[in-house]
């Protein structure tokens, strides 16, 4: 882990590790399980559609489609409020309650009977849940430093990818569960999973403290530490930023909301990441359409779902890692971007009897396109600095970048299959777009930093946010 800012004192250095240490044991694993209940709640459809529930609910498969799709707006929506009223209620408070709610909404899934039902519950299902990325991202860079934050973001997305490999183990453990209780083995999906994260909820309310000077698990000489570390131009807690300690009382400050808009990086950023949400989003909803096409049974393709994201959790985790540790974020993306698009390349054009192949290449596919994620979302966080800009500008890459939800979800017609080559043409094309967005926003920040060199920003001198020349940028 990052000893950022500990300098040569020893015991300022071992004090620093300690509460590294409290932070991560204590606030990541609640924030992994969030993830993983998230992932589970979203993508158990797919699942679930393995096992008969288009049938049972006399759906087409325009409809289905349509179900899917409908997760999306109100998740969109919800992005941007969220994140500015976070504080306002208390990430405690809010980030419980909205888990809670989904959890609850998923377990209603579970009880639909017609298309009219369905589609409803998913459109709740995505309001209640919108929050809770933005939320956590804008909350994890309240209390790591910059160069700490891609490795506990890449924790996160690991649980993501664990969450669909989970999935696709609970889904084939519940379909020994039958039709006990009334219940037929793809309605047992929803209501188990649902009930879980509202129970996930209640240890969040628990376990989650609104700010590390809040946190009980620090002692007093820890918690000051914690709050020292992130002080400082250089983290973007400078004149007109207060830590997350400190803004119950703070006011929405429509300035910084506006420069989170009209700032490149956020939309250079966001074109990439909705590349990868929409890669993201299809992978996980149609993965098992994709392996059962290519022969197998339901059984064995639930369990054929699992390795391609257990390889793409330790390539994430490592290259997260390693993003820290050489404190780039665009540079990596430049390198495990391709990954993905080489995947897509060939997936999309090799011959459906070539069975072996196209289910390596989705080895590739999701190394790729998890692998990148970390960077991506760490990358407009660290470069965002005065805390409403940062809230305003998590929040919309988000919101732009979910815009991919609703296009995956038309992207993989079952009268597509077994090669599904204009659904993954689609997503190579979207790769190959955010590629060069990642180098157009790398050459931008390259510039500002060297602009800042030059005494072209010593204007902003004092302000203490991402416009101060001593506020470099991360290429």
């Amino acid at each position: 882990m990052t000893d950022e800012g500990s300098h040569e004192d020893p015991k300022l250095k071992s004090l620093t590790r300690r509460v590294l240490f409290k932070l991560d044991t204590r606030i990541l694993p609640v924030f992994v399980l969030l993830v993983l209940c998230s992932f589970l709640d979203r993508t158990n459809v797919g699942n679930a559609k393995i096992y008969n529930m288009v049938t049972d609910l006399g759906m087409s498969d325009l409809q289905y489609t349509q179900g899917l799709a409908a997760f999306y707006p109100l998740y969109i929506a919800a992005e941007i409020p969220s994140n500015l009223v976070l504080k306002k209620v208390t990430p405690r408070i809010w980030i419980s309650a909205m888990t809670f709610l989904w959890g609850v909404f998923c377990m209603c899934i579970g009880f639909t009977h017609n298309f009219s039902q369905f589609i409803g519950m998913r459109a709740i299902l995505g309001l209640a849940e919108g929050g809770l990325f933005p939320g956590m991202v804008l909350y994890l860079s309240t209390i790591y430093t910059r160069s700490e934050l891609a490795l506990r973001i890449g924790v996160l997305y690991t649980a993501t990818s664990l969450s669909s490999a989970f999935g696709g183990l609970l889904a084939r453990a519940m379909s020994e569960v039958g039709d006990r209780g009334g219940l037929n083995r793809w309605r047992w999906i929803f209501v188990i999973e649902g009930l879980f994260t509202a129970l996930v909820a209640i240890f969040c309310y628990v376990m989650l403290p609104n700010s590390i000077a809040s946190a009980k698990f620090l002692s007093e000489e820890e918690r000051e530490v914690a709050i020292q570390r992130l002080r400082g131009v250089e983290h973007g807690t400078g004149n007109n930023e207060r830590l997350m300690c400190a803004f119950s009382d703070e006011k929405i400050s429509k300035k910084e909301v506006l420069r989170a808009f009209l700032s490149p990086q956020t939309w250079l950023s966001a074109t990439a990441y909705f590349g990868l949400l929409s890669a993201i989003y299809s992978f996980g909803l149609f993965l098992p359409s994709i392996i059962k096409a290519l022969g197998y049974t339901a059984d064995q393709t639930q369990l054929m779902t699992v390795p391609p994201y257990a390889v793409a959790a330790c390539a994430t985790l490592a290259v997260a890692f390693t993003s820290d540790r050489l404190r780039v974020r665009g540079i990596m993306m430049l390198c495990t971007i391709p990954i993905a698009i080489i995947g897509y390349a060939v997936i999309a054009n090799v011959d459906s009897s070539k069975t072996s192949v196209k289910y390596g290449m989705t080895f590739m596919m999701a190394t790729g396109i998890y692998s990148s994620v970390p960077p991506v979302l760490t990358w407009l966080a660290n470069n965002s600095a005065g805390h409403y800009k940062r809230a305003t500008a998590a929040a919309l890459q988000l919101a732009i970048a979910n815009c991919g939800g609703i296009l995956s979800v038309f992207l993989y017609p079952d009268v597509d299959g077994p090669l599904y080559h204009r659904g993954h043409t689609v997503i190579l094309s979207l790769l190959i777009t955010g590629w060069f967005a990642v180098l157009a926003n790398v050459l931008y920040c390259m510039k500002v930093n060297r602009d800042k060199a030059q005494g072209k920003h010593d204007q902003h001198a004092g302000l203490g946010d991402d416009r101060d020349p001593a506020f470099r940028m991360v290429l």
